[in-house]
C-alpha cells in the first residue's frame, strides 16, 4: 500500500505571536488533505506554545481539523505541569484523521531542564518523559520522537522494537554546524531500524537552511532546505519485507540495507542488561 505524507517546513510566527501558528497549521492541514495526504507532519513545538506559562492549547483546533479532513496530523506543543514553576513536558502529538482522541510522546532525552532554558526561542523547565509508545494507524504502526533525540539511537530502536514502522522525528530550529551530521543521522535511524523516518523544522526566515526529509532504509525519498509543504508518496512494504527476512552473505546483491536486524538473527536480548556500563564500570 502506498500512502502520502505531507511534510511542512513553515515560516513560523515570532515567539511573541506564536498563537498565530495555530490558524496557519489548520490551513496546512486543509491543504495537505486536499492534495491527498494521509499524514501531515509539523516541526517540534509547532504550532506551540514555545514558552511557559502556556497561553494556548492548539490540540482542540488541530484535532478538529484532522478529523474533518480525514488526515493524521503530527504536531508539537507543551504539556504544562506547573505554571508557577514553569515546568512542562515537550510533546510530539498525533491527531487522528478518524476522530480518535489525540495521542502523544513526551520527550525522554536528554535529562533535566537545561535544554530549553536561557536560549533564543524556548523558555520552560523541561521535564523528561519515560515511555516509548507506538500507535496504530491504517497505514502502519507509528512512533514519535523529536529533534536532537536523533543523536540517541536508543530512542528510535526502542520504538522499532515495539513495532514502529513509520517514525516521525520533527526538530526545532536552525541546526548550525550540526546540519550535516543531523541529516546523516536521520537516514541512519531509518537504515538501522528498517523504518521510514520523517523530519522537518521551523524556519523564521527564507534565508535559513531547513531540513525537511523522508528517509527509507535503502534511500532518501525526499529532502529540502526550503520553506513549504511537500508531498511524498511512501510505502512500508519494502521495509516490512526486510524486517521479516533473514540476512545472508549474498543479501547485498538485492538489498541496500541489512535484513532482519530487529529479529532473532541479529538481536541478543539477553545482553541488554549488560550493554550499558553499571555505575563504577565506565571508563575514566
Amino acid at each position: 500500500m502506498t500512502f502520502r505524507i505531507a511534510v511542512v517546513q513553515p515560516i513560523a510566527n515570532p515567539i511573541e505571536d506564536d498563537e498565530k501558528n495555530v490558524a496557519d497549521a489548520v490551513n496546512f492541514i486543509t491543504r495537505a488533505a486536499a492534495e491527498g495526504a494521509d499524514f501531515v507532519c509539523f516541526p517540534e513545538t509547532y504550532p506551540g506554545p514555545w514558552r511557559m506559562p502556556a497561553t494556548f492549547d492548539p490540540t482542540p483546533r488541530l484535532a478538529e481539523a484532522a478529523a474533518k479532513h480525514g488526515i493524521n496530523a503530527i504536531y508539537g506543543t507543551l504539556e504544562p505541569l506547573s505554571h508557577n514553576e514553569g515546568t512542562a513536558h515537550n510533546l510530539i502529538c498525533m491527531a487522528y484523521g478518524d476522530g480518535r482522541p489525540p495521542v502523544s510522546y513526551r520527550r525522554t532525552h536528554p535529562n533535566g531542564p537545561w535544554i530549553y532554558t536561557g536560549g533564543k526561542w524556548w523558555e520552560f523547565q523541561y521535564v523528561a518523559g519515560n515511555d516509548f509508545p507506538v500507535f496504530g494507524t491504517r497505514q502502519g504502526k507509528v512512533g514519535l520522537a523529536m529533534c536532537s533525540e536523533v543523536y540517541m539511537p536508543e530512542v528510535t530502536r526502542a520504538l522499532a522494537l515495539r513495532g514502529a514502522e513509520l517514525i516521525f522525528m520533527p526538530a526545532g530550529t536552525d541546526k548550525g554546524r550540526l546540519w550535516a551530521s543531523w541529516r546523516n543521522l536521520i537516514w541512519s535511524r531509518a537504515i538501522e531500524n528498517l523504518a521510514v523516518v520523517v523530519t522537518t523544522q521551523n524556519l523564521f526566515s527564507h534565508a535559513e537552511r531547513g531540513l525537511a526529509m523522508v528517509a527509507a532504509p535503502e534511500e532518501i525519498l525526499f529532502e529540502s532546505t526550503a520553506a513549504g509543504l511537500f508531498e511524498v508518496d511512501v510505502s512500508l512494504e519494502r521495509a516490512r519485507e526486510m524486517r521479516a527476512s533473514s540476512d545472508s552473505v549474498t543479501s547485498s546483491a538485492n538489498y541496500a540495507a541489512k535484513q532482519g536486524v530487529l529479529g532473532p538473527q541479529w538481536q541478543r536480548p539477553e545482553l541488554r542488561a549488560t550493554m550499558y556500563p553499571r555505575p563504577g564500570e565506565a571508563a575514566e
